[in-house]
């Protein structure tokens, strides 16, 4: 093909698509290739871009959260990333979304500890999992930090978190009675106490899907109320993160799917009591970019002039 002259348009080269290249091209052959929106030339062996089309997205991107103990402490939620990139026209992009972890076996006297959930990657970042609770033992570290054990008259201290993505998960108290609450994207587990499982610590607003979500809270933990009756389960963190066990002898709340949350631990009042952890819940990866759709991937939505891709579940991004 020729280049072409428009006049007050001024001068362009050839255009082609991918599978329109011409068959025998020189070396320096240069032109515009529509499917890509690429300039690109031939270098002898292949075709090299000359330059990118550029455009600016904004991202979340959030990990499985931890396990809840099957009597203790609850699990941390996901670690949490949010910012600002460029997407190259044309290049696909490997999105992983990580699972939360399982919550510990159910078990009349066999301290059971949840299980880490699994990392988010997306275009070079990778969000770390959530941490899980611990029963007769520390809180994982993680994203946010498992809440440490109580069973067994241990002060288990929480696990730690990542710097920049979550906080760590709190202590139990030592005195078989509340475990520590899982660690949440904006704030740290709560410690138990003789009355309560520490509380999930609460996770993080962000409107990037258009509407105000939190994501990325900490599971409540557990408790056992044999020597303290009136000993409850700590809540779940705002941002999806499971509560303790509601009832003597029930297990763990799980955290909600696509937010990250920690799963809660399972609450007892006797040894023979068979509860379980909640588990983890997953991550997500969502995407969003001002003006029409450009890339492909994900469940695409549009608000307020932006268009998102939300990724529940790995995949591809082609900008």
């Amino acid at each position: 093909m020729a280049a072409y002259i428009g006049g007050s348009s001024g001068f362009g080269p050839p255009a082609w698509t991918t599978a329109g290249r011409p068959s025998s091209p020189v070396n320096g052959k240069l032109g515009w290739n529509s499917t890509l929106s690429q300039l690109e030339s031939w270098t002898g062996s292949q075709w090299q871009q000359i330059t990118s089309l550029l455009y600016s997205a904004s991202y979340l991107v959030v990990a499985g959260g931890g396990g809840g103990a099957n009597l203790g402490g609850g699990g941390g939620a996901g670690g949490l990333l949010t910012g600002t990139t460029s997407f190259s026209a044309g290049t696909a992009y490997t999105i992983t979304v990580g699972a939360g972890g399982a919550g510990g076996t159910a078990a009349t006297s066999t301290p059971g500890n949840g299980v880490n959930g699994t990392n988010s990657s997306a275009f070079g970042l990778t969000s770390i999992a959530g941490g899980y609770g611990g029963s007769q033992a520390a809180g994982a570290s993680g994203g946010s930090g498992g809440g440490g054990g109580d069973w067994g008259g241990g002060a288990y201290a929480g696990g730690a978190a990542t710097s920049g993505q979550g906080f760590a998960g709190g202590a139990g108290s030592g005195l078989d009675a509340g475990s520590g609450g899982g660690g949440g994207a904006g704030a740290v587990g709560g410690t138990g106490t003789t009355s309560q499982g520490g509380n999930g610590g609460v996770g993080v607003s962000n409107s990037i899907s258009g509407s105000a979500v939190f994501y990325a809270g900490g599971g409540g933990a557990g408790a056992y109320s044999g020597g303290y009756p009136s000993c409850v389960s700590g809540s779940g963190g705002n941002g999806g993160g499971g509560s303790g066990g509601p009832t003597a002898g029930s297990s763990g709340v799980a955290g909600t799917a696509n937010t990250g949350g920690g799963g809660g631990g399972g609450r007892r009042s006797t040894n023979a009591q068979l509860v379980g952890g909640g588990a983890g819940g997953s991550g997500v990866v969502i995407i969003s970019y001002l003006g029409t759709q450009r890339g492909t991937g994900g469940t695409v939505t549009s608000s307020g002039g932006y268009t998102i891709h939300t990724f529940t579940s790995s995949g591809t991004f082609t900008a």
